[in-house]
């Protein structure tokens, strides 16, 4: 009889330390990649990394994120184990698939484009371009040295440059402008031989600075106008476009013959595009869209059009036994609507 009751005892209190004992907490993987992770002070935040939150809380378990370097690392301590699994704006893809299992989708997402200043930029915001504004000061540069030189040649043989050179500085270089301009003041040729000489050098030139110096700023001014008005993936044929490594974006570029250069991670991409190392950014609609908004400027705008709809979902090994509880929680957040919250607290949708 005391054999009976000690056993059910002992079961009794293996169940009670069973029910009392913490939880295994869950290590799961991810990335700096606002707004979905991203770090926070001593913590992660973003829509991932809440919505991952409420899952592990239906679950009952306790979630710890490590922060990896890049998508290849995250992805790569999934599949050798060193994770329970991995959260951030992860694209289900079929060749992931092959290596490593998928939540339900989470977000829909797509491709979209980046681009470098503003959008239909006006024809005052194209012309106070760096390069036009360098090709303006260096005519009137030549045209001010032209009309001081002849000033020096005709000071003493021309009544209208007959004046201290501190009162000649705007008169010589308006008889230089006319000169290129209009060919000159009939009244005013210059009467000295260099001066002369001068004159017949700047009137032929002229045939050939004008031409120049109209062709380097209609060109700088195109150029401007086609970068910052780029409505498709054919306008980046002449762009230069960046993306990050060994993305969905990346290989989606490349099936498309679309040469870009790629960086490591989207820091190092964001970096490169606000030097003008690139002129247009192809990746994650979202991402894009959420670095835009915290930008203190409007030098970029997002291209309307999603060229390639994806799902991101939460990551796991290859036959986890996660996939099924979270798919789970999953359905359930989104049927009391808990999902939508977190939606509209990180996208406003």
């Amino acid at each position: 009889m005391i054999r009976p009751i000690v056993l059910l005892s002992a079961t009794l209190l293996l169940n009670l330390f069973a029910t009392l004992a913490p939880a295994q907490t869950l290590e799961f993987a991810t990335v700096d990649r606002p707004p979905f992770a991203f770090p926070q002070g001593d913590k992660m935040a973003g829509f991932s990394i809440d919505l991952m939150d409420r899952l592990a809380e239906d679950l009952g378990r306790e979630v710890r994120y490590t922060e990896s370097p890049n998508f290849s690392h995250m992805l790569g301590r999934v599949i050798n184990g060193d994770a329970d699994g991995a959260i951030a704006n992860i694209s289900i893809t079929a060749e992931r698939e092959v290596v490593m299992d998928f939540s339900l989708p989470i977000y829909e997402s797509g491709l979209q484009i980046m681009v470098a200043g503003e959008r239909g930029a006006s024809f005052r915001t194209q012309f106070f371009k760096p390069e036009i504004a360098l090709w303006i000061l260096a005519a009137i540069g030549i045209l001010f040295a032209s009309g001081m030189l002849m000033w020096v040649f005709e000071r003493r043989a021309q009544p209208y440059f007959e004046r201290p050179a501190r009162e000649a500085i705007f008169p010589s270089f308006w008889w230089a402008l006319n000169l290129v301009v209009n060919g000159g003041f009939e009244e005013r040729q210059p009467r000295s031989p260099m001066g002369r000489v001068l004159g017949v050098l700047l009137v032929i030139s002229s045939l050939f600075l004008v031409s120049f110096f109209v062709a380097r700023i209609t060109t700088a001014m195109t150029v401007s106008a086609l970068i910052s008005n780029v409505n498709g993936l054919s306008d980046l044929d002449t762009r230069r476009v960046g993306s990050v490594e060994n993305s969905t974006a990346s290989v989606f570029l490349a099936s498309r013959d679309i040469r870009h250069d790629t960086y490591p991670g989207f820091a190092e991409l964001v970096a490169e595009f606000e030097s003008g190392g690139i002129d247009a950014v192809v990746f994650d609609g979202p991402v894009l869209k959420y670095y835009i908004s915290q930008r203190s400027d409007d030098k970029a705008y997002l291209v309307d059009r999603v060229f390639r709809k994806e799902d991101y979902g939460i990551v796991l090994p290859a036959g986890s036994d996660l996939r099924e509880p979270i798919n789970q929680a999953i359905l359930k957040m989104r049927e009391n609507g808990s999902y939508d919250r977190i939606v509209r607290k990180w996208f406003g949708e």
